[in-house]
């Protein structure tokens, strides 16, 4: 099973047709899948929009009342994942945004390297392709500002948050922590994500 996971806050105009997207992409690449999505306290239509999709395609919805971060719907979206599977060392967990800043079509790629036996797989994004200046010069400057403090593995694009990960990696991670998997927040929890269930992986990492 994939489970695709979407942290989502204020994405009205964007996740349903992301949704919609991501069936298409598994109708031409049948895999059996299941999408959560998290409504981190929406104020805009989010909720509304979900309604109709939640009774088409396999979602399920988590929402909440006010809102808590990216890192911790990240996580709690990841931990939904590794309880409702029955195998997870065949199992994976594809982290991926609401506003289409990741593209649905990479997802079979993902999914076929994990099939080939990789446990952490991170599409690194392109600095050329990013509208957000700030973002750019994130992505651009985050190698530097991490360096001696967080590495992993073939991982070059350590703030993505475009992912799939082996679920047995993520769940041996939840289980060594003990307490939150997360403890930063913004783009400094992707690279802490990527950190510690590479350290259960089985074997190197790879970026795509």
């Amino acid at each position: 099973m994939i489970y695709v996971c979407i942290p989502s806050h204020n994405e009205a105009p964007t996740i349903g047709l992301l949704l919609w997207k991501i069936r298409q992409v598994f109708a031409a690449f049948p895999r059996e899948y299941q999408l959560l999505v998290l409504d981190d306290g929406s104020t805009d239509s989010t909720a509304e929009v979900l309604e109709p999709y939640a009774r088409v395609l396999p979602l399920t919805v988590i929402r909440r009342a006010s809102s808590q971060g990216y890192a911790s719907s990240v996580e709690e979206l990841l931990r939904k994942a590794v309880e409702l599977t029955d195998r997870p060392k065949r199992g994976a967990a594809i982290l991926m945004h609401a506003d289409f800043a990741h593209s649905p079509q990479i997802v079979p790629d993902l999914v076929r390297r994990i099939e080939s036996g990789a446990d952490l797989v991170v599409a690194e994004g392109q600095l050329a392709g990013e509208p957000s200046r700030r973002h750019r010069m994130l992505r651009r400057h985050a190698p530097a500002l991490l360096r001696g403090v967080v590495t992993v593995p073939a991982v070059k694009d350590l703030v993505s948050g475009y992912a799939a990960i082996r679920l047995v990696a993520l769940r041996n991670a939840i289980r060594s922590q003990g307490g939150h998997l997360l403890h930063t927040d913004g783009w400094a929890a992707n690279a802490e994500l990527f950190w510690r269930t590479a350290r259960y992986a089985r074997m190197r990492s790879q970026s795509c």
